[in-house]
């Protein structure tokens, strides 16, 4: 990937990405749109619909439907990812500092690893180290 938002998927400790997680993904992606003009594009992933927001064609968040998995009772919310040079390590280290893991480190095909973690007052947060194909590769 590549363009003004290029830096942030490469610098550790940069806020990233931002997804809402929500229980109808299509009102929700025509709210977004209407009330600051995102541009959506649809995707389908293996949990469901999802609409990478874009502003002059760089994606810069998403939106998509609760996990299957997540909590019964889990509301929607906006959730952030900061960029980290190792999730592994980073996850580890949260332990180490008092937080608390909620999604070991995964990867996200074409994308990254990521986990979920939270902080000793109860946030929740989202660490991604990227690995976006090759420039020039289809970026979808």
């Amino acid at each position: 990937m590549s363009g003004p938002y290029d830096k942030i998927y490469k610098t550790h400790g940069a806020f990233s990405w931002n997804e809402l997680m929500t229980s109808d993904v299509a009102a929700a992606g025509d709210f977004y749109k209407e009330l600051f003009g995102w541009e959506l594009k649809a995707m389908e992933m293996p949990t469901g619909p999802y609409n990478m927001v874009r502003i002059d064609g760089e994606g810069m968040g998403g939106i998509m439907g609760i996990p299957p998995n997540a909590p019964e009772g889990t509301p929607p919310s906006w959730n952030c990812y900061v960029t980290v040079d190792d999730v592994d390590k980073g996850a580890t280290q949260v332990a180490e500092l008092g937080g608390e893991i909620l999604a070991q480190p995964f990867d996200i095909p074409g994308v990254g690893r990521m986990c979920v973690f939270k902080d000793p007052q109860g946030a929740l947060c989202h660490m991604i180290t990227y690995n976006f194909p090759e420039e020039g590769a289809d970026e979808g």
